[in-house]
């Protein structure tokens, strides 16, 4: 049997407090919408694996997981996209080095992806509609500022009884680089 999983990266439980906070707010709001009871997560891809390769693909992530080294996450910033989605974003400097950890979790993992992101952002909402998009505006006019120490990554299954990804596993940065199948730029 397949699932559906995904790589995220997870932000530190004050974080998903605050997030989940604001989501509340947006829900009391303008009532139900996409995402809603989702924990704050960065996603980096989705994929569907069977039971027997999830523990390959644990292991591959586990090495991804090591070679990265850890980095600032500053966001501050509220933002939307045409499709309807609502979000924090990171400032210009960790846009930077998330999409750098984002690129190199996707091109090193080797599991066929149905979604691969590389715009890094903290969904509040999404498939918002545009009177939607304006009340979050309205609500979340106060500047933002969240900041953490992006160390890791996380592996998600998706629970089609609570209709939610739950978090399975996270793997530490260890800043060990280590040689990978991807070719680096020549000198």
């Amino acid at each position: 049997m397949q699932n559906k999983y995904s790589v995220v990266i997870s932000p530190p439980e004050a974080i998903i407090i605050t997030v989940k906070t604001m989501k509340e707010a947006l829900f009391n709001e303008i009532d139900w919408f996409n995402s809603k009871n989702s924990l704050a997560h960065i996603t980096i891809n989705e994929f569907m694996t069977s039971d027997n390769e999830i523990e390959i693909l644990k292991k591959q992530l586990e090495t991804i997981a090591e070679s990265l080294k850890p980095v600032h996450v500053h966001l501050n910033a509220f933002d939307n996209y045409p499709n309807g989605a609502f979000f924090i974003a990171p400032d210009a400097v960790s846009k930077i080095d998330l999409k750098k950890i984002m690129k190199h979790v996707n091109q090193s993992f080797r599991a066929k992806t149905i979604i691969k992101s590389s715009e890094p952002h903290l969904s509040i909402g999404r498939k918002l509609s545009p009177e939607n998009i304006a009340t979050a505006y309205r609500l979340f006019s106060e500047p933002i500022d969240l900041n953490f120490v992006c160390n890791r990554i996380t592996l998600r299954c998706f629970n089609p009884e609570m209709r939610q990804f739950e978090i399975i596993e996270h793997f530490e940065f260890k800043n060990n680089p280590k040689p990978t199948f991807e070719q680096g730029t020549l000198f």
